[in-house]
């Protein structure tokens, strides 16, 4: 093993998931689950994420002179091919089998990682659903989103409309004032539940489907809300015609250009299990 990953927790292990979160997973498109990774794991990786972060963060505008969706967080994506030591946690196969095992698939690929950073005074996450800005043919996706760090609704906890995943792509809207708008008065319309975890341990990971219509408050805290997402997709998905220039972007930022109707498998997808 190369001597810079030997000192790491290697997270290649599978933990059951209690059958509570699955089955909250399947109905309501979203569930936390506890102590993914250890004390001892986040601390082992938490700083290895933040100093890549840092590194490859291409931000540099203060944040008032940011629109919406550049005050909502720092954003710093496919970490994994940068970094081998964040590689190791962003292919690790406890959590890419505690996807398949929400979803009820036999295995899962990547699409892709991102790091996303709310800073101390960072606007708020509007509404959206992340599946608005992906090619793809299944609705098997999911998205792990760990904090590295304690946090506290204060800080920007996410908030799911339970349920709101069932009718697929609601509008044509990205991430922006627009989507807030419209997807409150649709939350609001169809009275979905709202929830949001009081608290969350760094560590603790929630799992939402890809059209489960999700938001983030602002972050009211004086610290950095430190989050590390991994994005998944079934096995055996194909690419499809775009619906949206995002999706179009997506192909060949995440599934390096593969023809239109073919398998999700390039080299940026990798099979997790």
């Amino acid at each position: 093993m190369d001597t810079t990953l030997a000192h790491l927790p290697q997270l290649n292990d599978f933990k059951k998931l209690p059958d509570a979160d699955i089955r909250e997973f399947r109905e309501k498109g979203h569930t936390l689950v506890k102590e993914v990774l250890s004390t001892a794991e986040i601390d082992a990786y938490r700083p290895l994420i933040v100093a890549a972060a840092d590194k490859y963060n291409t931000e540099k505008r203060q944040l008032q002179d940011r629109d919406t969706y550049g005050k909502a967080f720092l954003q710093i994506m496919n970490l994994w091919q940068a970094d081998e030591q964040v590689k190791q946690f962003v292919l690790a196969k406890r959590l890419a089998k505690m996807a398949a095992d929400l979803m009820g698939v036999e295995n899962v690929r990547l699409y892709h990682d991102q790091a996303l950073f709310k800073e101390a005074g960072g606007g708020p996450t509007p509404w959206h659903q992340d599946q608005y800005y992906w090619p793809i043919d299944t609705n098997n996706t999911i998205t792990m989103w760990m904090p590295l760090v304690d946090i506290d609704v204060d800080m920007g906890m996410l908030t799911f409309a339970s349920g709101s995943y069932t009718n697929g792509a609601i509008f044509d809207h990205e991430i922006s004032d627009e989507s807030e708008s419209a997807f409150d008065d649709y939350v609001n319309d169809k009275q979905f539940p709202i929830s949001r975890a009081q608290t969350m341990k760094a560590g603790d990971a929630t799992w939402h489907r890809g059209f489960t219509i999700h938001n983030a408050p602002g972050n009211n805290s004086n610290k950095m809300r430190e989050v590390m997402t991994i994005i998944y997709i079934a096995d055996g998905a194909h690419v499809t015609p775009y619906k949206n220039e995002w999706q179009k972007n997506d192909h060949h930022k995440w599934l390096m250009g593969k023809p239109i109707g073919e398998l999700i498998d390039s080299a940026l997808n990798p099979l997790l299990l």
